[in-house]
């Protein structure tokens, strides 16, 4: 509670005196702080590369926090490598992961809730990734306010390639030094930074980019593009555009709402040459321009052209028209996004048809609706919902059939089934549209 409380009266500081230098953090690195950080980790995740888990550390938990905060006291803490593991990406590559060790993990969750403390009184209005209090669907409710309600042509969907891996470690040392003086918080950072990596037993320095899968990277990832994006482009940026213009990011992703053509041009140049400055690179597989808004026909533009569509955090946006023939944005759940979660949910009935009962695989599909609902389930998408909830009714008669070599259901007695034990029925949870009154007030 001691910390929580020297937590808040930081943040309170930060925000009073936006030029104020933290010159001693690491006091809140402490015993109660770390044994917190401890136990709110997670028991399921894989170990690092130590393969210590966390019940191992626990079994002598006390001790071996005073030996690091002993270790950290005399600088002779250096973090582990992170072994490096794999996940499939939507097109067809891997997305690679870090996974510290208990130690660092536990060391992570103190420094980010520091960094958290301060930086969040600077983070701009439009940034939403990894933030307390924000969310996907507070970003998409933004981009839709501002292309309904304000002059907009143009979308810019842009994407940083390989923002991550690319991270420029003395950049990213200048940009905590903004805001935080102590020299010893700011080195373990930089140790964090260029701890390694341990990939198939080999080990790998890392010279630039921050480790996906780490606890501090968010907030790390968040602060870097906060000085090279957000506040260029709020302060600097802007003043050069002739019409209307809206950013939004969440984490390495961001559209750029634009009223003029020559406005787009400039942005993206102008993007170019900054992230360039910072060792950064717009992806251009991902990266367009697109004919989108209310504004495009009504303000003689060719009348024969078509708006387009753009994807942003899951979602495949298009211009249509409410019941009274007001323009609206519209959205369903992006193509690879749905296939993807039906062949997952394929795959692990296929695998666990016969080692679980029915009653479990009914359960965790419970719960795989209910999670698609509560993300996916938002204003003209329940279309999309309902093919989702209709293929995992399909996927699920399919292989419960094939538990045995004899049919145990026909799609009747399975419909029975059903209405004694229901599914849940698709349903929108998130009403984009109680965030017009706030947008409205900016």
């Amino acid at each position: 509670m001691l910390t929580k409380f020297k937590l808040n009266l930081i943040s309170k500081r930060a925000k009073e005196e936006r030029s104020c230098k933290f010159n001693n953090v690491m006091h809140l690195v402490n015993y109660w702080s770390l044994r917190e950080g401890f136990y709110t980790l997670k028991k399921d995740k894989a170990p690092g590369v130590d393969r210590v888990t966390l019940e191992d550390y626990e079994k002598n938990l006390d001790a071996n926090i005073e030996d690091l905060i002993s270790r950290m006291k005399t600088m002779s803490y250096r973090p582990q490598a992170v072994r490096r593991t794999y996940v499939p990406k939507d097109n067809g590559k891997q997305r690679p992961l870090g996974i510290p060790v208990v130690e660092d993990k536990m060391v992570q969750v103190v420094f980010t809730r520091i960094l958290e403390a301060i930086y969040e009184q600077d983070f701009l209005d439009f940034s939403y990734g990894f933030r307390r209090g924000r969310s996907c669907h507070q970003a998409l409710a933004r981009v839709s306010h501002a292309i309904t309600f304000k002059a907009v042509n143009y979308v810019i969907d842009a994407d940083i390639k390989g923002f991550f891996d690319n991270v420029n470690h003395e950049w990213m040392k200048r940009c905590i030094e903004e805001r935080i003086s102590d020299k010893k918080f700011v080195r373990y950072i930089a140790r964090f930074l260029k701890s390694g990596i341990v990939e198939e037993g080999k080990y790998f320095e890392t010279e630039k980019g921050t480790p996906q899968g780490g606890i501090v990277s968010p907030v790390l990832a968040n602060i870097y593009l906060h000085y090279v994006l957000d506040l260029w482009f709020e302060k600097k940026l802007k003043r050069y555009c002739k019409g209307y213009v809206d950013l939004v990011r969440y984490a390495d992703d961001f559209l750029v709402s634009v009223q003029r053509e020559e406005d787009t041009e400039m942005i993206l140049k102008a993007i170019k040459q900054r992230f360039e400055k910072f060792g950064l690179e717009l992806s251009e597989e991902k990266t367009q321009v697109v004919k989108f808004g209310r504004y495009w026909r009504e303000s003689g533009n060719d009348t024969d052209s078509k708006t387009g569509t753009f994807n942003f955090l899951g979602f495949t946006h298009y211009c249509g028209y409410s019941r009274r023939g007001r323009f609206k944005v519209c959205r369903k759940t992006e193509k690879k996004r749905f296939c993807r979660g039906i062949k997952r949910v394929n795959n692990w009935m296929r695998s666990q048809r016969n080692r679980k009962q029915l009653k479990e695989l009914w359960q965790m599909m419970c719960w795989v609706l209910n999670g698609h609902y509560r993300y996916y389930g938002v204003n003209d998408n329940y279309k999309m919902i309902y093919q989702f909830y209709f293929a995992v009714k399909r996927i699920m008669y399919k292989w419960i059939n094939r538990r045995s070599q004899k049919k145990s259901l026909n799609w009747d007695s399975f419909q029975k089934y059903l209405d004694r034990f229901p599914l849940p029925r698709p349903k929108i949870y998130n009403n984009l549209y109680k965030y017009a009154f706030y947008w409205e007030q900016q």
